[in-house]
């Protein structure tokens, strides 16, 4: 960012140098193009310091949060999971949808339901 406004302040210092006309034509627009530079300049020094100013703000909050989730949750560790020989093929509906072996409404209890929703209807 420094070498930014430096370059500007040269192009700046260069300008008055040259002794540039303010009341030619060529001269406004070559002052109003290094005032706007300079505008540019110092909005995006504005704009790093204050992204700089969320990244740490952002930073304090991932560790509160890391905090917060090792209370709550504890050690990761603590969390094993233990599928005890549970065969997940035995419980697979759409097996049983599929080789007709069952129906499929009885199986989803959607009968029960759906006689519930004619009733509410009424």
């Amino acid at each position: 960012m420094d070498y930014l406004v430096q370059k500007v302040a040269y192009l700046k210092g260069l300008a008055d140098g040259l002794g540039i006309d303010e009341n030619s034509k060529e001269g406004k627009l070559l002052l109003s193009i290094v005032e706007t530079l300079e505008d540019f300049s110092d909005v995006i020094g504005d704009l790093i310091e204050d992204h700089m100013d969320l990244e740490e703000y952002v930073n304090f909050i991932d560790e509160d949060l890391a905090d917060v989730e090792e209370d709550i949750y504890g050690d990761e560790s603590d969390y094993e999971f233990d599928d005890d020989g549970f065969d997940f093929d035995e419980y697979d509906d759409d097996q049983c949808c599929r080789d007709g072996s069952c129906d499929c409404k009885d199986n989803y209890g959607l009968e029960e339901y759906m006689e519930d929703e004619e009733e509410e209807d009424k």
